[in-house]
């Protein structure tokens, strides 16, 4: 496990970060509407809104979520309006996904006097999902899952299971943290998904892989639902400055299909691969549009395609 000279901290990540782009606290930066493999065994629509507010408190150590957060609370109603704007626009689905680029249980992101006005506006929705950290799993959420219609599913940053570099993300969590908040949920009636990370800092590509399954089996045996994993990315200031030092390389998107074939070949629950950052596949060799074709389709139906299939 390679060293470094200084050890990573808030101030080590916020001293290498640019600046954040302009978003308004009126309206949610991005929203879309996605296909997804449900958890009742079909494919359905699914409403995903990137609500604008207050940045996470964790400075992990590869986020990059920050970027489009603002340095300042939110209002109490601003983020019912947010979400009102995006359906407005958008065609009926039946799940929602309301992702804050932190802790939806931060009350210093999404104001706790908006939940009921929440819970309404998602009320016809089968499925509502938030993120949080671990640590955030307690009584608002509790609350939010007794006022609220549809099913509850909590997605939290598992990242790595690796014992040397879960420490070293700044992620302030242990797995004793991520189990404890699982069974929570599990005992409340909600769902666990779990985010995971492909080859995050101070792995080899191999290492990258073999901890990647290794997380989805811990995941799996506690009680996980759903995992997501997701290549780890440049972009964030502090993983450039990593790989300045031979401390970070992203991933290969090889590696990504075969950890993807080695989770669904559990049959433990979903396993999803992020695709959002490998968009240039699309626009490569054949090879590189069927392996992307590939991970799509398994994304969509849970099921392990040939190798020649598209």
């Amino acid at each position: 496990m390679p060293e470094l000279s200084t050890p990573i901290t808030d101030q080590w990540v916020l001293d290498r970060r640019g600046p954040r782009n302009d978003v308004d606290p009126d309206v949610p930066y991005a929203f879309l509407v996605e296909k997804e493999f449900s958890h009742h065994g079909t494919c359905d629509d699914v409403a995903t809104l990137f609500l604008t507010n207050r940045e996470c408190p964790y400075r992990c150590l590869m986020c990059d979520l920050w970027k489009n957060t603002t340095t300042d609370r939110v209002a109490p109603g601003q983020i019912p309006r947010q979400i009102r704007h995006a359906l407005d626009r958008l065609p009926p689905a039946r799940h929602i996904k309301l992702y804050n680029s932190g802790n939806y249980f931060d009350p210093n992101a999404i104001p706790t006097v908006d939940d009921p006005d929440i819970a309404n506006l998602v009320a016809d929705f089968d499925t509502v999902i938030v993120e949080s950290h671990p640590n955030m799993v307690g009584k608002r959420c509790l609350a939010f899952n007794d006022m609220t219609t549809p099913e509850v599913h909590v997605a939290m940053g598992l990242e790595t299971v690796h014992p040397e570099v879960l420490p070293r993300l700044n992620k302030r969590m242990t797995l004793a943290d991520f189990e404890h908040a699982v069974k929570t949920l599990i005992e409340n009636g909600m769902q666990a998904r779990a985010f995971i990370l492909l080859r995050p800092p101070f792995l080899s590509e191999s290492e990258g892989v073999e901890w990647a399954m290794k997380s989805i089996d811990f995941a799996f045996d506690i009680g996980v639902e759903c995992c997501a994993v997701i290549p780890t990315r440049a972009g964030n200031g502090a993983t450039e400055a990593l790989a300045s030092l031979g401390h970070f390389t992203p991933p290969n998107p090889n590696s990504l299909e075969q950890v993807h074939r080695y989770g669904l070949s559990r049959e433990n629950g979903r396993v999803f691969v992020d695709l959002w950052d490998l968009q240039h596949l699309q626009r490569g060799s054949d090879a590189d549009r069927a392996m992307y074709d590939r991970m799509n389709r398994m994304n969509l139906t849970q099921q392990i395609a040939g190798a020649d299939d598209a």
